[in-house]
């Protein structure tokens, strides 16, 4: 279900004219409000109690420590490439302290809530920008976007890739 779909009349501002251009100032102002809807969502509130949840939690942070020293030893592994000796154990010790803090429960809800926020600011930036053009690029945290206009290293500017 997309996050535009359920926004109710009354949250939306009103335009002052169709036929007037809107000028810069009123463009931040209203982009200031669509920020201020947007930190009072149920999203954002769930995201901030999550994020506070795991800041308070000692496990979390215990595991963070043990995952951030395994990273730095496998970036020192790294440096001489894979035929590091200690590589391949530095590298399967990161993927573990990997599971073991994103199995912990206020981190994968973190990571959900974190996430819905993402989906929905991806979807106001879409809604903007197809309001302009369909051939703008919009931004996005997907490492692998699927063709153009998706925020992808695609420059075809329109039509398709290829």
């Amino acid at each position: 279900m997309g996050v535009t779909e359920n926004q109710p009349e009354a949250a939306v501002p009103s335009r002052a004219s169709e036929d007037e251009p809107a000028d810069f100032a009123t463009l931040l102002s209203r982009a200031y409000e669509l920020g201020e809807m947007i930190k009072q969502s149920a999203l954002a509130a769930e995201y901030v109690y999550y994020k506070d949840k795991v800041s308070r939690d000692a496990d979390v942070h215990a595991l963070a420590r043990d995952f951030a020293k395994a990273k730095e030893r496998f970036a020192e592994c790294e440096r001489f490439g894979r035929f590091h000796p200690d590589y391949n154990e530095a590298l399967d010790r990161v993927y573990e302290l990997e599971a073991r803090l994103e199995a912990i429960g206020p981190v994968k809800q973190y990571k959900e809530a974190e996430q819905a926020v993402d989906l929905l600011l991806h979807e106001v930036s879409l809604v903007i920008a197809r309001a302009v053009s369909d051939s703008i690029k919009v931004p996005d945290n997907n490492p692998n976007p699927k063709g153009c206009g998706s925020g992808g290293s695609c420059s075809c500017g329109g039509g398709g890739c290829g």
